[in-house]
């Protein structure tokens, strides 16, 4: 892996990068404070806020699915819950891709779809020979979590968009998963690609590749609160604009009023240079003599005088209407009739509760008919024709609901002017009528009666006010909002020039680390390019990002030349080429520091790649499997060759398929599988050079103990919360077999010292003589094994028991 993929592989997440830039910066303590304010509650609003909301990174552990496409009996992948490379194999049609696709739809409740189709239509998932309760179960490693968290999804019906998830994380209980907090992870991290996804990256719109990039370079979180502090910003910067642009007309007005002391002191208050006289202006204000004149008081009531809204009076009283006729349309009905004779029958049955003595009928008066047998039939008939007449309540109900919703307009001001007491009182006695239909009436007839009043009433109030001597009043009050924003203003003076210092500061940042994970994004791409285009003569020479996130033309720009002629990339390649130009955008998008995903799902990666360019995608896989866990599912049997090819660790699964949907998976090899196979395969070769014996053997034993013990460092480390970067970066260290085996034993390169009485203690003393003797072989002298067979059989043992850490001796 290149320096720079390895940068982007252990890059912080953007959260501790901030925090970090933010504690040394040289910005002030009240700035500080509001950037961390603004950022913290960023966080917040990104997840779900529940105690089950997961913060650690996730890895598969198990896949369990059953009736869901091509498998219909319960099938079953497992997993080891780490980075490497798992290849799930088989022929067309044994059920690879449903395997694959129920883990997105496990995790989703969608699968990939194409542009104009709804993700939530699954056209025929259900499988035809187990139809019954459709599951999807994936049990998840969630870092720091001592035990596996499940992750279970079901469906209501054979509709695919039925279905309903829920998660169980130890210690938290049992929640919908949309509590786990994903969503928006998923969305920018999308640790899935189908075939149909890889066609899209290339295929899709340019806006939609750019908002792809654009969403997992991880801006959010800072593009959030500097959108919190504008808004507070702009509130503040808002209030002193209009205290300014305010001013000139106010000084204007004041002007006018020359001949009156109070305008004199006004003006002189708010046209001194340096600090306004505020004060001045509050005695004005609170000098204003009170409008005791009580025609004055009542035409400013007139004047504020509004009445219904007729367009919602108009709506209410249609929508009445239109259920009354619906009404009126099943008069007589089935559904009518079928509603009077269950209330005539429920009366009866009343009457028959009450006098439990008395057979006889209280309406014609024939005896022994109202007996227990005709109580329990006329009970059934109830029930049936109140099915029946589920149509006419149902209209019934919404008559009721009309007539609710219109007087729930009607509405009776504090103070009423005395010229509109009559078309008010028409108005709100509408809310005493029972009948619907002479609601609908005399609300309407009052509503627009009432609207009309008011808007005669107001305009005739407003224009005696303004013929009264109000100039002064109506100035002053002008003063007085003019001398509050004057007054936040100036108090909010220190704030302002705060939030513009931090909204300064974060887009300054925002634009650094956007330059510098796109550059490293596009690093990344170029450098899984490289390894993929093999003998290609196309160069992927720059990926970038054109126009930004609220433009209406935004689009990815890749551009390539071709021996050495410049060219747009998507126009030059052949399909294999366009194919592995979409696994280098995806692999970067999906394994960024920020997602919490530890795994990545890819189906069917190889089509249209020629030999050479599987080799360099088997390269890019096990190097990217070094960070994350990549579960690929193929029918070429080229990729495994390649991995094969080019002695590259991999787990393999074999996927079968029998009668009636019976998919079966089986694990046939995995790292320690392949050291242990080639050591079997030496002791069962005769005639070898001693020094195979002595040498090579044990060494590949040492090396599925090495990787035995690599796999239980990383399961225990995962289980105690530790840093992932923090473990690469400790087995990196590691270069003697004991220090790998300290640290699965103790989570401590350092104690190598102690790994032989743990391992002792452990897995017994015969364990202890395996590992010296797979260490002799390393010597030049090598080690005597007498019994090769044996001693990889006991080796193959040893090693089972060492990647199961919970397994103690």
């Amino acid at each position: 892996m290149t320096e720079t993929e390895q940068h982007q592989q252990t890059a912080l997440p953007l959260a501790e990068t901030v925090a970090t830039r933010l504690a040394e910066s040289a910005l002030t303590d009240p700035v500080k404070a509001l950037l961390r304010d603004a950022l913290g509650s960023g966080t917040a609003d990104a997840g779900t806020a529940t105690s089950s909301a997961v913060s650690g990174r996730v890895y598969l552990d198990s896949l369990a699915i059953n009736g869901f496409r091509g498998i219909g009996p319960r099938a079953r992948l497992s997993l080891s819950p780490r980075p490497g490379v798992n290849l799930v194999v088989g022929r067309n049609g044994s059920g690879k891709s449903s395997l694959a696709d129920a883990i997105e739809v496990g995790f989703t409740g969608t699968r990939a779809h194409r542009p104009g189709q709804d993700a939530t239509r699954g056209g025929h998932w259900y499988n035809l020979h187990n139809a019954d309760s459709p599951k999807i179960e994936l049990k998840l490693a969630i870092e720091g979590d001592t035990g596996n968290s499940t992750l279970t999804r079901t469906w209501t019906s054979q509709e695919f968009g039925s279905s309903e998830a829920t998660f169980k994380r130890p210690g938290h209980g049992t929640v919908p998963v949309a509590e786990a907090g994903w969503d928006t992870a998923l969305a920018d991290h999308r640790p899935f690609l189908s075939y149909t996804d890889l066609d899209l990256m290339l295929t899709g719109k340019p806006s939609e590749r750019y908002d792809a990039i654009a969403t997992i370079l991880g801006m959010d979180l800072l593009s959030t609160a500097t959108n919190r502090l504008s808004v507070r910003e702009k509130a503040l910067a808002n209030t002193a604009k209009e205290m300014k642009d305010a001013l000139p007309d106010l000084k204007e007005a004041l002007y006018t009023l020359g001949d009156d002391d109070r305008a004199v002191q006004a003006l002189l208050a708010v046209d001194t240079p340096g600090a306004l006289d505020l004060d001045t202006i509050d005695a004005l204000v609170a000098g204003l003599p009170p409008a005791d004149d009580s025609r004055l008081a009542e035409l400013h009531v007139e004047a504020g005088a509004h009445g219904p809204d007729m367009a919602e009076v108009g709506e209410a009283v249609q929508r009445l209407r239109i259920a009354l006729a619906d009404v009126e349309d099943l008069h007589g009905t089935d559904a009518e009739n079928a509603w009077l004779r269950a209330d005539l029958l429920e009366k009866a049955l009343a009457h028959a509760d009450r006098h439990p003595d008395d057979d006889v009928c209280p309406a014609c008066g024939t005896e022994r008919v109202l007996g227990r047998e005709w109580c329990d039939r006329a009970s059934r008939q109830v029930a049936e024709l109140r099915r029946e007449a589920k149509t006419a309540d149902d209209a019934r109900a919404a008559v009721r609901t009309g007539a609710r919703n219109l007087q729930n307009l009607i509405e009776h001001p504090q103070r009423i002017p005395m010229a509109l007491a009559g078309p008010w009182k028409a108005w709100t006695d509408c809310r005493q009528i029972t009948d619907p239909a002479e609601l609908a009436r005399r609300a309407e007839e009052a509503a627009t009666v009432l609207a009309d009043a008011c808007d005669t009433v107001r305009t005739h109030a407003v224009r005696e006010l303004e013929e009264r001597d109000e100039r002064w009043r109506a100035l002053v009050i002008r003063l007085a909002a003019w001398a509050d924003k004057a007054r936040e203003t100036e108090r909010d003076k220190p704030l302002l020039s705060n939030l513009r210092k931090a909204v300064k500061w974060l887009k300054d940042l925002s634009t650094e680390l956007r330059e510098q994970r796109m550059e490293r994004f596009t690093d990344a791409t170029q450098g899984i390019w490289e390894r993929l285009r093999q003998e290609s003569n196309v160069d992927l020479t720059a990926v970038s990002l054109m126009g930004s996130e609220k433009a209406n033309v935004r689009k990815l720009v890749m551009a390539a030349s071709v021996d050495g002629q410049d060219a747009p990339a998507l126009d030059v390649m052949s399909q294999g080429e366009l194919h592995s130009l979409a696994l280098s955008l995806f692999l970067p998008r999906a394994t960024t520091a920020d997602s919490p995903f530890g795994f990545l799902v890819i189906d069917d990666p190889v089509q249209s790649m020629d030999p050479t360019k599987v080799h360099g995608l088997a390269q890019v896989l096990h190097e990217i499997g070094r960070h994350r866990q990549i579960v690929v599912f193929t029918h070429d049997p080229r990729l495994q060759k390649a991995f094969t090819d080019q002695e590259l660790p991999v787990t393999v699964f074999q996927v079968t398929r029998g009668e009636r949907s019976r998919v079966k998976v089986d694990r046939i090899d995995d790292p320690v599988a392949q050291a242990i196979g080639d050591a079997r395969a030496i002791a069962a070769t005769r005639g070898l050079p001693p020094e195979t014996y002595s040498h090579v053997l044990p060494g590949l034993c040492r090396i599925a103990l090495e990787n035995a013990f690599l796999e239980a460092a990383w399961i225990r480390h995962h289980r105690t919360g530790g840093s992932e970067h923090d473990l690469q970066a400790a087995i990196d260290s590691a270069e003697r077999f004991h220090e790998v085996a300290a640290f699965a034993l103790f989570g401590d390169v350092e104690r190598g010292s102690d790994v032989r009485e743990e391992v002792r203690r452990r897995y017994g003393s015969p364990a202890c003589s395996l590992i010296h003797q797979c260490q002799k072989g390393a010597h030049p002298d090598g080690t005597s094994i007498p019994n090769p067979h044996r001693f990889v059989t006991d080796v193959e043992a040893l090693a089972q028991k060492i990647r199961k850490p919970e397994v103690t001796a």
